[in-house]
Order: C-alpha cells, then structure tokens, then sequence
C-alpha cells in the first residue's frame, strides 16, 4: 500500500480485496482470509482489518455467517432504473394489447430478466389517509386510500428487488371492482393500466429520492447487510387535470441499484 495514498488505511485494504473478488480469485461462496492473516499481510491493525471487512459487507460483496466466518457472496442482481424514460415506456405501453402488455413489466424493463425469471407478490388494503398521505394528495386526513404493497423477487434468489407501497384514493378507482383487491395481480400494464381502465391519462410523475437507513422489517425482507442503506424514492403522479392520482413510496437497496437520470438540454440559438 503506497504511503501517498491519502485514503484511510482500511479503505486501500477494503479496494484491494474488492479487486480480487471481482476478478475470480475470491470466487462466490470462498471463506475470506481471517482478521489474523489479514492484518499480518497487510501491515495493519485487527481493528482496520475489521473495518475493511465491513466496507466489503456495506458494498454488498461479502456476508458474516455467525460462528462460521466471513464469506463471498453470488453477484446479487442488479437494478437499473432509467426514470426519464421509464414512466413513457409504461405510458406507451397501455394502448397495446393484453397479450404485448403482460410480455414484459416494469421490473423486467429495470433488471433485463424475463417474465419467467419473476416472483410477483401483493397485497391489497383500505387505509384512511394519514397526514402525510393526505398532504400529498392533497385530500382531508381520514379519505379512504387503496394501498398496495408490491414486491418482485428474482426466481434464482430469495431477497425481493424492491418493496413498493402504493396508494390510491379509493374514490377515483372504485368503478373498476377488479381493481380493488389483489386477485388480478400483477395487472399486464400495471398502474398506469389500472387507472386507464377508469378514464384516468398521467401527464407527469415526480420522483424525490432519498437515502435511509432501513427499518428492520426492510433489512430482513431484503437481506441488507449492516451498514446498508436503502434508497426511498416517492414517487407522486399526476394527471392531466393537475390532480395527484397516486403516491408511491418505492424501497430499493442501495447496495445493487442504480438510478440513471438522462436530462436533455435546449440547444443555444445563435
């Protein structure tokens, strides 16, 4: 390790063994190197070495395995969500026919898997709006809201790609009965389908993203590792009369998604 490097110590140890999984000399499921030798070879403290170890886990890399050691883990499938061109996609998506629509869905447009690749879960229930749902919608606190719980698993792992939590007020949606419970999930088309089918056309969707830690409930179901955190991304729709017809608080772990954002510029006249 050069001594000009101005990174922490543990840092360069932590880049370095990154490298070796990354190119197969620390292959998925080999047991890591112990603290011991890892300090002897490095020329550093347990505590640095420890460190180290937990940047890997924080990158996603390696995972503890109690009373056992520290081990490589399978490249775990990544998300890459290109949200400038995503939602037209979708949109585009809804005047097609059923048998094109359930061809492929958001989650396979993200991830480049197949619909055969896919676990599709969903959960259905009748909320009233809290004061943050009811500030985003802006609707009195108490309305009625249709709240969906999403979460799409890869077949080849156990951990979901994303939790979704989606709310729509229950009033705007009501006149489609197959909308309002779980039955007919997942919806070729998804939401932007579903409001379709009641007269509803998005104009634009605003998303604000912010990086948390999880709560616990979230690390568990998508096996994050500590020190991981999630990106929550509110995800606010609006339709072509100016009203915000769904609110969706969408949960990716931050240590296997990326976010691409794409802005085309005006050109100067001259």
């Amino acid at each position: 390790m050069s001594s000009r490097d101005g990174r922490p110590r543990y840092l360069r140890l932590a880049e370095e063994l990154r490298e070796r999984i990354v190119n197969g000399e620390l292959p998925p499921g080999a047991a890591m190197p112990g603290d011991t030798e890892l300090a002897a070879s490095s020329g550093l403290s347990r505590s640095s070495v420890r460190n180290a170890i937990r940047q890997l886990r924080e990158w996603g890399l390696v995972r503890a395995e109690p009373g056992r050691g520290t081990y490589v883990r399978e490249p775990r499938q990544r998300i890459r969500r290109r949200t400038t061109e995503r939602y037209q996609w979708e949109k585009d998506r809804v005047l097609r026919d059923e048998a094109e629509r359930r061809r492929t869905g958001g989650t396979e447009h993200d991830t480049g898997l197949t619909v055969d690749d896919l676990t599709f879960h969903a959960e259905y229930s009748q909320v009233e709006a809290d004061q943050d749902m009811a500030a985003a919608f802006g609707l009195p606190v108490g309305t009625l809201l249709l709240r969906r719980t999403y979460w799409t698993s890869s077949r080849h792992e156990t951990a979901p790609l994303s939790l979704s939590y989606s709310y729509l007020p229950y009033d705007y949606v009501k006149a489609n009965t197959q909308l309002l419970s779980a039955d007919h999930e997942p919806w070729p088309g998804g939401t932007q389908h579903q409001l379709f089918t009641v007269g509803i056309e998005l104009d634009r969707i605003e998303e604000v993203v912010r990086a948390r830690p999880p709560l616990p409930d979230e690390a568990e179901l998508l096996d994050i590792e500590p020190g991981v955190a999630v990106l929550d991304v509110r995800k606010t729709s609006y339709d072509t009369t100016d009203r915000v017809v769904e609110v969706a608080d969408i949960v990716f772990p931050g240590d296997r998604t990326e976010l691409c954002f794409t802005t085309t510029l005006r050109r100067w006249h001259r």
